[in-house]
């Protein structure tokens, strides 16, 4: 553990030519999940999968308490650190601004978020972000050649800058491989509201379109009920969500968020901390990428068109907008 009575803390010097590091083998590792839960088949269930990932290949031990409304973040975030915890995860852009409280309150404790980028943040805490634009466009491309009528849509979760990466580089996919298809958009305003999910799609679908792709997190998987329901395609977020409804989730925007917690992770364990900064993953990275389930229901010409769009936006080649003011650059 980190916070050691000086006795054990000589204890431990005096051993440690001996007993090897005694931090790596007691570490302790925690993580407050996002509204939604632990089995929202998306965005916390990935971060949980990376948690296992480190309890099973680093032998530490780990623990998550579920947020079930926004005013659970700083009490969950208090009790973990209570448990002392070596490392205490933030999981989502939301509580953002309560593990950064959490961590210039407690300067001992280590802290990591996911999703949120931080200006000149305290050296216990480190931001760990993703280029969310880079996935969503390459299932936006997979939309654009395959809709057979011109039109798709996209669900978003909430309003903010981490589903605007999704939103508009979906669009950008689209339209680079079809200029014509429409992009039908909504937000629900929330990560945690199946019925709204599957409403909208619903929506969407009524109105023509025959591919609609989600950033929601759980209320996400309504838009997936409501393409089995209503027989046409949707794509999965965060996760390879294929497995839901393996007939009508063609691909997956994955972020590989269990990716991100595990570096991490292993990196404090190591003693390589990366604290006072944040972390980006891409598809450089292996932070993004499409689903390995794409080839289920995607003709491999596609496949292999998205193969070299991959290359090219590792290359720089093609530059992916993040926002609509990067959009409407290239596409007016």
């Amino acid at each position: 553990m980190i916070r050691k009575t000086g006795v054990l803390l000589l204890a431990v010097m005096l051993l440690a030519p001996f007993a090897g590091p005694a931090f790596a083998k007691d570490m302790k590792a925690a993580m407050v999940t996002d509204v939604g839960g632990i089995n929202d088949q998306s965005f916390n269930q990935s971060a949980w999968a990376g948690m296992e990932r480190v309890r099973d290949e680093l032998g530490i031990e780990v623990v998550y308490m579920e947020s079930n409304q926004e005013a659970d973040y700083a009490p969950n975030l208090e009790t973990l650190y209570d448990q002392e915890n070596d490392l205490i995860w933030g999981i989502g852009f939301m509580m953002g601004d309560k593990v950064r409280e959490a961590a210039e309150i407690n300067p001992e404790q280590k802290y990591a978020c996911i999703d949120m980028f931080y200006q000149d943040p305290p050296k216990n805490l480190v931001g760990v972000n993703f280029k969310e634009q880079e996935c969503a466009f390459l299932v936006g491309y997979i939309a654009g050649k395959m809709s057979k009528v011109n039109k798709v849509g996209f669900v978003g979760g909430m309003d903010f800058d981490v589903i605007h990466r999704f939103h508009y580089g979906f669009m950008a996919g689209v339209k680079t491989a079809n200029p014509e298809c429409e992009v039908l958009v909504q937000y629900a305003g929330a990560f945690d509201d199946v019925t709204k999910g599957k409403s909208i799609a619903n929506q969407m679908y009524q109105k023509g379109a025959d591919i609609v792709f989600h950033a929601a997190g759980f209320t996400g998987t309504g838009v997936i009920e409501a393409a089995k329901e209503n027989n046409r395609y949707a794509i999965g977020v965060d996760m390879d969500q294929n497995f839901l409804a393996p007939d009508n989730v063609i691909t997956s925007a994955v972020k590989r968020v269990d990716n991100g917690i595990f570096n991490v992770t292993r990196d404090l364990k190591e003693g390589k901390f990366a604290g006072g900064g944040n972390v980006v993953y891409g598809l450089a990275e292996g932070g993004v990428d499409i689903a390995p389930t794409s080839d289920k229901h995607v003709p491999k010409a596609i496949l292999d068109e998205v193969a070299l769009l991959k290359k090219d936006v590792i290359s720089g080649k093609v530059k992916v907008p993040a926002n609509k003011t990067e959009y409407e650059e290239v596409f007016k």
